[in-house]
């Protein structure tokens, strides 16, 4: 009779644009390296390539929320079991040397021994909505806020007719008043000023009404207490 085929375990170092994969035994003895496209035609070469050495037991992915999250999807959808596997410290990483095939391998041991065992977030539903709103919401909300410190910082070294009226305005009104502003041709310091308060003022209001977007969105999207 032949013997059934041993089951084998795979890790993956993900990347922007490339994903290298390893496949260990069940001693952890390497069979195989190789990358491939983060791309959903690499995600089927990497699974295929896999299972030419064995049933996939396990894949064990680094970066699963971020490089790693396609994958991670297209594997639970194909039927795998996925893990997630930390990413080397930067003291190992130091001691051992940066090598994607060396960190795939590792990442597979990992997933095989055991260490690696925590279950990926699903990162679909409502939650995940509310997850990725979130972070254009905070990307907005830094612009806003370096948008704001750039007008107060213009403002400051303007020239004083054009500062004193306007240095007691809260931000706000001070907004408004810049956004309004009609510099005309640019052949003064006082032009220029106008010009440059102008664009930052505009600039603050289209972050604020993304922001007012964003959080209506937000509020649709609010998933019950027991779902968060």
């Amino acid at each position: 009779m032949t013997a059934p085929p041993t089951p084998v375990t795979v890790g993956v170092d993900t990347h922007l644009d490339v994903h290298v994969a390893a496949v260990v035994d069940q001693t952890g003895r390497l069979l195989a390296t190789q990358a491939f496209p983060a791309s959903t035609r690499g995600y089927v070469a990497l699974v295929t390539w896999a299972e030419r050495y064995g049933p996939v037991q396990r894949v064990g992915v680094e970066g699963t929320g971020t490089y790693g999250a396609g994958l991670t999807r297209f594997v639970r959808a194909y039927g795998l079991q996925v893990v997630e596997v930390d990413r080397p410290d930067r003291a190992t990483r130091r001691r051992h040397g940066k090598s994607d095939p060396i960190d795939a391998q590792a990442a597979a041991r990992a997933t095989l021994a055991g260490v690696a065992a925590t279950t990926p977030k699903t990162r679909e539903g409502q939650v995940e909505m509310i997850r990725v709103l979130r972070v254009a919401r905070r990307g907005a909300m830094k612009a806003r806020v370096a948008a704001a410190e750039q007008l107060y910082g213009v403002l400051y070294s303007a020239p004083e007719e054009l500062r004193a009226p306007l240095l007691g305005l809260k931000t706000k009104a001070l907004v408004g008043a810049c956004a309004a502003m009609r510099p005309g041709p640019l052949t003064s310091t006082t032009a220029a000023t106008k010009a440059a308060l102008r664009t930052l003022a505009r600039r603050w209001q289209q972050l604020q009404a993304e922001l007012t977007r964003a959080a209506a969105g937000h509020r649709r999207r609010q998933p019950p207490a027991a779902a968060r």
